[in-house]
C-alpha cells in the first residue's frame, strides 16, 4: 500500500512539473521567438515619401514582434544605398529606375517588370541585397511648372520646356543635377535645358518656391501630395525619358536568412500601396502639416495591419 501511494505521489508531482512545465512554454514562447528574431534597422532617404515608407514598415515590424531601430531620413540615394550595403542599416524603400540608373549605372529602359528583373538580380550577385515585391506606387519623375507660367509661354511638354529655358528660372533639388536620370539625362534626352538660372532647393518647399514667383520650374515626383494643387501643372514626358520607379523595400539578404517571415511583414505593407494612396499620404504630411509618423500609423491601423 505504501509503495502504491509512493508510485501515485511521484505521478503526481510528474503531471504537476510537466503542467508546469507547459504553462511555462505557453506564457514564453512569444518571448523566446522574440529573442530569436533579428533586429532590424530601418532607413530612408531625407523626403516625405520615404519618411513615411519608412516609419510603416517600422511599425508593421514591431506589430509582428520585431525589434526595430529607425534610422530614417539619411539623406540621398547614396548615402542610403551605401548605409545598406556597409550594415549601418538593414533595410530601406528603394525605387527601381534609380536602382537601375543611380546604383547599377545601366541605361534607361521602359518595362516595369524588364527593370525590376535586372535589379533584383544584379543587386543579389553584386550586393547580396535583396528587393522584396513591388508595390503599385510608380513615383516617377517629371518637371512642374505653374498654371500661370504654362499659359504664358502654352507650357505643357518637356519638349517645349528644352526650348524655353533659356527665359526660365529652375528649383532643382539636392541630386539632379548630377544623376543621369536627372538634368543630365534630360539635356541628352532632349537637348536644350539650358536654364536663365539654377538653384537648389529642399524637397519640402520646391512647390513653395515657384508658387512664390521665385522660380518657373521645379522637379516633381508624380505621387507628390502637392500635385492635387490646381495652381500646379505635370509636364508630359512627351519623348519617354523617364523609366519606372516602382518602390519597393531593399534588404540585406543576411536578415532573410535568419528569418525569412521578415518579408512577408513586409510584402503585406506593400500590397496596400499604389499612386493614388501615396500621393494621398504624402499630401497630408505635406499639405495638411501632419507629422509622418502619425500619417503613417493612421494607415495601417485603417488598414488593420496594426491595433492603435
Amino acid at each position: 500500500m505504501k509503495k502504491y501511494l509512493k508510485l501515485l505521489g511521484l505521478l503526481v508531482l510528474v503531471i504537476a512539473m510537466l503542467a508546469a512545465c507547459g504553462d511555462e512554454s505557453s506564457d514564453g514562447s512569444n518571448a523566446s521567438t522574440d529573442e530569436e528574431k533579428p533586429l532590424i534597422k530601418v532607413g530612408s532617404k531625407n523626403f516625405t515619401e520615404s519618411l513615411i515608407l519608412g516609419e510603416m514598415y517600422s511599425l508593421a515590424l514591431e506589430n509582428a514582434g520585431y525589434k526595430v531601430e529607425r534610422k530614417l531620413n539619411l539623406g540621398g540615394t547614396m548615402v542610403a544605398h551605401e548605409s545598406l550595403k556597409n550594415g549601418d542599416i538593414d533595410m530601406y524603400p528603394e525605387y527601381t529606375g534609380t536602382g537601375l540608373i543611380n546604383i547599377l549605372e545601366q541605361e534607361p529602359k521602359s518595362d516595369p517588370q524588364e527593370v525590376y528583373d535586372i535589379v533584383s538580380k544584379e543587386y543579389k550577385d553584386k550586393f547580396n541585397l535583396v528587393w522584396l515585391e513591388p508595390t503599385d506606387a510608380n513615383d516617377s519623375q517629371g518637371l512642374v511648372t505653374t498654371k500661370k507660367v504654362a499659359e504664358k509661354y502654352d507650357l505643357y511638354t518637356i519638349s517645349k520646356l528644352a526650348e524655353l529655358a533659356p527665359k526660365l528660372r529652375m528649383a532643382a533639388v539636392p541630386e539632379f543635377t548630377e544623376r543621369e536620370d536627372g538634368l543630365i539625362g534630360l539635356q541628352k534626352h532632349y537637348g536644350g535645358m539650358e536654364f536663365k538660372s539654377l538653384e537648389l532647393y529642399d524637397y519640402g518647399i520646391k512647390y513653395r518656391v515657384i508658387l512664390n514667383d521665385e522660380a518657373d520650374v521645379t522637379v516633381g515626383f508624380t505621387t507628390d501630395g502637392d500635385l492635387t494643387n490646381p495652381d500646379l501643372v505635370l509636364l508630359e514626358d512627351d519623348k519617354s525619358f523617364w523609366p519606372p520607379y516602382y518602390v519597393a523595400p531593399v534588404i540585406r539578404n543576411e536578415i532573410l536568412e535568419k528569418d525569412s517571415k521578415v518579408a512577408d511583414v513586409l510584402n503585406e505593407v506593400s500590397k496596400l500601396l499604389n499612386d493614388e494612396v501615396v500621393q494621398k499620404l504624402n499630401a497630408e504630411v505635406d499639405i495638411d502639416k501632419r507629422e509622418y509618423a502619425e500619417v503613417a500609423k493612421d494607415f495601417l491601423v485603417e488598414q488593420g495591419i496594426i491595433k492603435k
